[in-house]
């Protein structure tokens, strides 16, 4: 299968071009490196450096291509809040950019990379696609917006869609901004260093953290699986976690001594997101093979920047 991978580069998809390409497949990745690492790849991966907003790279990069995997996006939720334009220009203007893009060449399928913050907080747990979503962010906004136009052009232009709604993924390569980190590698290498683990709100929050190879099993599975077109599915572990018992599992997996901090000034987000996988399991055959213990061992041993 030959495919593109846009935002290639970056956490989510390098782990999956590295995965497609070991197992055979010719995989293209657009990144513009804004947040990508192209050293992670293979070398049977054919990078490229561009934006995902411009048409001419992408007529180019789509010939001859059969399925699209679109995870190029900005995506810190702080950092949507104060720049809301860009995030509306790279999230939902290179959705529809791609789309024209693939309507013009004639590529059959594409993947969107969502998220599970477009629910929003809700009274009912585990959280099902059918839900109505209520983004508390522009980040939310904007992923909402891109599965909206995916879904609309697709229709139009007889391409095949589907949104996998990510929950909080973790593993290999996994950035650590300065700035609003994710909270699983922070706390792994803030327990590393000897320094504290600061827990934002109560640390009652609750979380559905999914490992990053089940993950790519569930975008490899969308790519060749029947029946899902213009189809929301959820991708999790279906497993949730207060953020002070991850705290406490970090400090015990690694085995060190830190401070663990509350500061209740700050907001700690959503208060409770898990995953309701039926559909995941009916349409992809998805079952999460990783448990978050497990892992968080596993990313110790294959990430360099906790060694």
């Amino acid at each position: 299968m030959r495919v593109l991978i846009t935002g290639g580069a970056g956490f989510i998809g390098a782990n999956l071009a590295n995965r497609l390409v070991a197992e055979g497949h010719h995989v293209r990745v657009l990144d513009d490196l804004s947040a990508g690492d192209r050293q992670r790849l293979r070398p049977q991966v054919l990078f490229t450096r561009g934006d995902v907003r411009d048409r001419p790279k992408l007529w180019t990069l789509l010939q001859d291509v059969e399925c699209v995997f679109h995870l190029a996006a900005r995506v810190s939720v702080p950092e949507s809040v104060l720049f809301p334009r860009e995030y509306n220009d790279v999230n939902v203007g290179g959705t529809v950019s791609l789309m024209e893009a693939m309507r013009d060449v004639g590529v059959q399928r594409v993947i969107l990379a969502s998220s599970a913050t477009v629910y929003g907080e809700q009274s009912r747990q585990p959280l099902h696609e059918e839900m109505r979503p209520h983004p508390l962010v522009p980040y939310a906004v904007t992923k909402i917006a891109a599965e909206h136009y995916l879904f609309t052009l697709g229709a139009l232009y007889g391409i095949e869609t589907v949104a996998l709604r990510i929950f909080n993924a973790y593993g290999r390569w996994q950035a650590i901004p300065p700035s609003h980190p994710p909270v699983v590698p922070q706390f792994l290498k803030q327990a590393l260093s000897g320094g504290s683990l600061v827990i934002f709100g109560d640390g009652q929050q609750r979380r559905d953290f999914v490992y990053i190879d089940d993950v790519v099993d569930a975008l490899v599975a969308a790519a060749t699986a029947p029946a899902v077109d213009r189809q929301i599915i959820n991708v999790g572990s279906g497993q949730e976690v207060s953020i002070n018992d991850l705290a406490h599992l970090v400090l015990q997996i690694t085995g060190r001594k830190a401070n663990v901090i509350t500061n209740e000034q700050q907001s700690g987000g959503i208060r409770r997101m898990v995953a309701d996988l039926h559909r995941a399991r009916a349409l992809l055959g998805y079952q999460p093979q990783v448990d978050l213990e497990t892992g968080l061992r596993l990313l110790l041993k294959s990430d360099p920047q906790f060694r």
